[in-house]
């Protein structure tokens, strides 16, 4: 399941339509969102460089890491490194974000590092500076061929410190627009903020990935297969996938953590994977029974013709007037043999004459071409 949202974020976006967005979403209870950013990140290397991917190369906005630090995590994964200025770009927003280091370097206090694959953002609150510095360096990978390149955030979380959340979605969603952006990605810690901000992040998003702890019991205590995790990081990896049709697909599995990095295994259970429909849990059943769905066919509606063993003869209002007079005459002749015999009244209708208008009882639209 975590290799679909890799593969989804592969093949990218589709024309006209918005970039594939993720969210990934973390708890204090299952604080693992970084691994899972990390092995998404490695994942996406892995397919540019083996040409799979609609995106020729990828720009990675680092709020909560070093630039170094990414170099060092794919060269960990055995991703060619020493070719990375060709397909890999990062926004450092971690060393100086707000220009303090830089006052320091003027007065010499400090030295600036150069790096080929890194360019330092000096304003983090800048957000449209920051927009068109993403887009640039894209533009970089792919150079003047039309091609597309990825995105990756590492902590909207520590944007949010810096940025009201509406420019921040503003970003978002010019970086999704844009013709040459494929995917994008980013790590939310979703307890440091308001629901409405998780809220507006997972409706902007076409996946959205979360970390959850293992079940606990019905009184609160934690369950045995809880108390085995604690000898390991371990978890439910929970993954909402929105079609292009806008059905959802929910799906669940198993996560735990090694020294290599974060591995997926699908759930024993049959809860392995799990197709769950939008409607909210009420208080009442919304679904019948048999027993029910039998009495509702056996209902008789108001309005249906029973014909209660007799042929059905409706009216259909296009008779002409002849047929109309000798069938309400037999109506009648029958009527009045029968009156005697029975309690009930009855009104019968007879035209006039024939120069009274016929609209009175045919169908008032009849002459429209419906």
């Amino acid at each position: 399941m975590a290799e679909s949202i890799c593969r989804t974020l592969r093949n990218g976006r589709l024309e006209g339509e918005h970039a594939a967005a993720l969210t990934i979403k973390d708890t204090i209870a299952s604080p693992f969102g970084f691994d899972v950013f990390n092995h998404v990140l490695s994942q996406l290397s892995s397919f540019i460089l083996a040409g799979k991917s609609q995106s020729r190369g990828v720009v990675v906005v680092a709020f909560t890491r070093s630039p170094s630090f990414y170099v060092d995590l794919l060269k960990r994964r055995g991703i060619d490194v020493d070719a990375s200025k060709k397909w890999i770009r990062i926004l450092d927003c971690y060393t100086d974000p707000v220009g303090w280091k830089d006052m320091l370097i003027e007065c010499g206090s400090l030295s600036q590092e150069a790096s080929t694959t890194a360019r330092l953002c000096k304003d983090v609150r800048d957000l449209d500076k920051m927009c068109s510095s993403i887009v640039e360096l894209g533009n970089g990978l792919i150079g003047q061929v039309k091609g597309h390149f990825s995105v990756a955030i590492d902590s909207v979380s520590v944007m949010l410190r810096h940025a009201s959340m509406t420019s921040i979605a503003d970003l978002l969603n010019n970086l999704r627009g844009h013709d040459q952006v494929s995917s994008i990605f980013w790590l939310l810690h979703s307890e440091l903020h308001e629901v409405r901000v998780t809220a507006v992040l997972e409706y902007m998003s076409s996946m959205v990935a979360s970390l959850e702890p293992l079940n606990c019991s019905a009184n609160g205590q934690r369950s045995e297969l809880e108390r085995v995790s604690l000898l390991g990081p371990k978890g439910k990896f929970h993954v909402r996938l929105k079609r292009r049709n806008g059905r959802v697909r929910v799906m669940y599995e198993e996560f735990y953590l090694e020294h290599s990095g974060i591995n997926f295994t699908s759930l024993s259970s049959e809860d392995g994977l799990v197709y769950q429909g939008l409607v909210p849990k009420v208080q009442f059943n919304l679904q019948l029974s048999e027993k029910e769905r039998d009495d509702r066919a056996k209902v008789v509606l108001p309005f249906e013709h029973q014909g209660i063993g007799k042929p059905i003869q409706i009216y259909d209002g296009r008779k002409s007037l002849t047929e109309s007079v000798n069938e309400a005459t037999a109506v009648s002749t029958e009527t009045l043999q029968t009156a005697g015999d029975s309690s009930n009244g009855e009104i019968i209708y007879f035209r006039d004459s024939d120069d009274e208008m016929p609209d009175s009882d045919e169908d008032p639209d009849d002459d429209l071409d419906i």
